[in-house]
C-alpha cells in the first residue's frame, strides 16, 4: 500500500514539475526543439494574474466600442478589456495570413510568370500573382515565342468572379487598394485600365508586330481547365522579389493585393475564394479561434470576425516560431517605419513597437510588440464605432508603455 501511495505522488510531482520546467523553459526559449515543438503544439500554456494598474488604465480610458489584451513576456494574461468580443480587424487580419504565407515557404523563394509551350506553336502564359509584373517583363516572358505560321498564344487566368473576396465593397473595388486580385496583374492591376483585356492586346500588338507574316491567334484560359499541362514545357519565366521582401510589403506597407496574392499560392486557393485553411492552421495550434470567421487574408473584407484576445496568443505563440525574427522584422516599426513611420518619431517609443495598423471605416486596430526594458509586452487594441478615436489607442500604447511592470 505505502509502495502504491509513493508511486502515485511521484507521478504527481513529476507532473507538476514538469508543467513547471516546460514552462520555465519556453519563457525563456532556452532550447530550440521544444520552442519549435510548442509552436506546431495543439494547445497554448499561458495563465493569467491581476494587475490592478493595467487594469484601471483600461478601464477608466475606453467605452465599449473597444477591446483590448495584453501578454507580458512570460505568456500571462495580464490584462483584458472586452476581450472575448468579435470585432473587425481590418488590416490586422494580416498578422495571421503572412504567418501562414512564412510557413509554407522559405524567406528566399519567390513567385514565378511562366511561359509554357506545347508542340510548335501553343504557348501559355501562366502567373502566380506577382505584384510587381510589368509590361516589360512581359516582354522579356515573350521574347521565347519563335515564328510560325500559327501562333497559337493562350493567358492563363482565373474566372473573373473570383476577383474580389467576399465581403470587399463595392466603394473599396474603385481604389487601387481595392484592386481585383488575379494570379497575371501588372503592378497589383492598380490601373483599372490595364487589365487582363489590356495585356491581351498589348501581347497580340508585340507579336504581329514581331511576326508580321503569321497568324495570331490569343485567348485568355480559365486556370481551373488546365488539360493543357500535360506534355508541357516551360520555356522562360521571371522572379519576384524574395517572399521576405513581399511579406514586408505586407505588413509594413500593408498592401492588399500583395497579401491575398501570397495567400492564395500558398494555400493553393487561386481556383475558390474560401479562407478556412487559415482558421484551421490556427486552430491546429490550439488558438481560441471558435466562432471567429475568416473572409480574406488582408482584412478588407467586412466578414471578417476575430477577438483581440486571439491576436495576442497568437502573437505569443509566434515567438516560439523559428522564423520569428524574420516575421518580427516584416512588421511596421514605430516612428521608423512602414505604416507607424510618423507616430512619435524621436521619442522614447521611437523603435520600441513592431506591429500592424489595421484601418477601414468604422475600424482601427493597432496590434503587435511592444518592447519595454529589451522584453516584449504583446497588446491588441480593436476599436469597431462609428466615432473612431485613433489617438485614444496610440495614447493607450504609450501608457502601457510608461506604466511600471506587474509584479
Amino acid at each position: 500500500m505505502k509502495k502504491k501511495t509513493y508511486s502515485f505522488f511521484s507521478v504527481v510531482i513529476l507532473l507538476v514539475t514538469s508543467t513547471f520546467l516546460i514552462r520555465y523553459l519556453l519563457t525563456n526559449q532556452k532550447i530550440t526543439i521544444l520552442n519549435s515543438i510548442y509552436f506546431n503544439f495543439p494547445g497554448i500554456i499561458n495563465k493569467s494574474k491581476k494587475c490592478p494598474s493595467y487594469d484601471a488604465l483600461l478601464n477608466q480610458t475606453l467605452d465599449d466600442s473597444f477591446s483590448v489584451s495584453i501578454i507580458d513576456n512570460n505568456g500571462t494574461i495580464i490584462s483584458s478589456y472586452n476581450e472575448e468580443i468579435l470585432r473587425l480587424p481590418a488590416s490586422n487580419q494580416k498578422l495571421f495570413s503572412s504567418a501562414y504565407v512564412l510557413s509554407k515557404y522559405k524567406l528566399n523563394n519567390n513567385l514565378k510568370t511562366s511561359l509554357l509551350k506545347k508542340n510548335i506553336n501553343n504557348y501559355y502564359l501562366l502567373g502566380q500573382g506577382d505584384p510587381d509584373l510589368n509590361y516589360e517583363h512581359i516582354i522579356e516572358l515573350i521574347s521565347n515565342v519563335k515564328e510560325n505560321k500559327i501562333i497559337n498564344f493562350n493567358i492563363v487566368e482565373i474566372d473573373s468572379k473570383l476577383n474580389w473576396p467576399n465581403g470587399w465593397t463595392n466603394t473599396d473595388k474603385l481604389y487601387d487598394y481595392g484592386s481585383p486580385i488575379t494570379s497575371l496583374a501588372l503592378e497589383s492591376n492598380q490601373n483599372k485600365y490595364e487589365d487582363i483585356y489590356a495585356l491581351k492586346n498589348f501581347i497580340k500588338n508585340h507579336l504581329k508586330n514581331k511576326f508580321p507574316n503569321s497568324k495570331i491567334n490569343i485567348d485568355i484560359l480559365d486556370s481551373e481547365k488546365n488539360f493543357y499541362l500535360k506534355n508541357i514545357a516551360e520555356i522562360n519565366k521571371i522572379y519576384s522579389t524574395p517572399i521576405i521582401s513581399l511579406l514586408t510589403l505586407i505588413n509594413s506597407e500593408s498592401h492588399n493585393f500583395t497579401a491575398e496574392s501570397l495567400f492564395k499560392n500558398a494555400s493553393n486557393t487561386w481556383n475558390d475564394n474560401d479562407y478556412i485553411k487559415l482558421k484551421k492552421w490556427l486552430e491546429n495550434k490550439g488558438l481560441p479561434v471558435k466562432n471567429t470567421y475568416f473572409a480574406d487574408a488582408s482584412g478588407l473584407s467586412r466578414k471578417n470576425k476575430i477577438t483581440t484576445k486571439l491576436i495576442v496568443l497568437f502573437l505569443d505563440k509566434m515567438r516560439y516560431s523559428y522564423d520569428f525574427e524574420a516575421y518580427q522584422s516584416t512588421l511596421a516599426i514605430m516612428g521608423v517605419r512602414g505604416t507607424l513611420s510618423k507616430r512619435f518619431v524621436n521619442t522614447e517609443l521611437s523603435g520600441k513597437f513592431f506591429g500592424k495598423t489595421g484601418t477601414l471605416s468604422n475600424v482601427f486596430a493597432l496590434s503587435g510588440f511592444l518592447y519595454k526594458n529589451e522584453k516584449p509586452i504583446i497588446i491588441s487594441i480593436i476599436q469597431n464605432s462609428n466615432n473612431i478615436n485613433k489617438e485614444k489607442a496610440f495614447k493607450l500604447l504609450s501608457d502601457v508603455y510608461y506604466l511600471k511592470s506587474c509584479k
